[in-house]
């Protein structure tokens, strides 16, 4: 059996109306250093409001970039942390750190089962099905995982796909270029640098999270160009084609 092809997924984090002019941008971007295909993580009311009420040109965008191969993912349901954590709430299942606040950590599991469906219908009133979902921060509860599971084909954790049967992917670790450190193979290194060398060492599957605020930074910019352009010979995948094992 002849290998695999590498292969480069990228997502694209916090797809919202306050930062569509922003993730439109990058996807652009992204498109100049031919990766064709991104997974996009919308946030369904990052203000408690419909996001295609809020921008309904963002509706017809996300629809536009699904024709074009892209993948949707449920990214969350306001993206806030409505409630902290108290007591063994605190006690996650899996947790990254990520971008944004942990929105599920501090829910008992109706609350989360709520919040999710919730969620899903906003965006199943935009024309969206999404088939994955990606928590805030990857900061999952045992009772988040639950309610995802019939609902969801896979979800990701920071460094696995897991699918609605609980079954983790092998070991998958996301790079992610922004404020906290640049998230590297093995750990996290305070510089883009750190990025540009976990590249240098990622496997057959190179993850990359890209994410609205990273435009702020052009230090963060200058090194996902690098990693683009090292991966320029990577093909292009989805989450829902890797949860499908494409």
């Amino acid at each position: 059996m002849r290998p695999q092809a590498p292969r480069i997924a990228v997502a694209l984090h916090d797809v919202e109306p306050g930062t569509f002019e922003r993730c439109a941008l990058i996807r652009d971007w992204l498109d100049d250093h031919g990766v064709d295909r991104v997974t996009l993580l919308v946030v369904p009311a990052g203000d408690l409001h419909p996001f295609h009420d809020r921008r309904p040109e963002l509706a017809e965008w996300i629809d536009e970039r699904v024709h074009l191969g892209d993948a949707v993912a449920q990214h969350g349901f306001s993206h806030r942390q409505l409630r902290p954590a108290t007591g063994l709430r605190r006690s996650i299942a899996r947790t990254g750190h990520g971008h944004g606040q942990p929105e599920f950590v501090g829910l008992d599991e109706g609350e989360a089962r709520r919040a999710v469906a919730a969620g899903r219908r906003v965006l199943k009133l935009a024309g969206i099905v999404p088939r994955g979902f990606v928590a805030p921060a990857y900061a999952y509860t045992a009772g988040l995982e639950r309610a995802l599971a019939p609902l969801f084909d896979w979800w990701s954790s920071r460094d696995h796909l897991i699918t609605e049967h609980g079954r983790a992917s092998a070991y998958l670790p996301a790079m992610s270029i922004g404020a906290g450190g640049s998230r590297s193979i093995g750990g996290r290194l305070a510089s883009p640098w750190g990025v540009r060398a976990s590249a240098l060492l990622a496997g057959p599957l190179l993850r990359l999270d890209l994410h609205p605020s990273d435009l702020d930074q052009p230090s963060r910019i200058a090194a996902a160009e690098q990693v683009l352009r090292r991966a320029g010979r990577r093909e292009a995948v989805t989450y829902d084609e890797l949860a499908a094992g494409a």
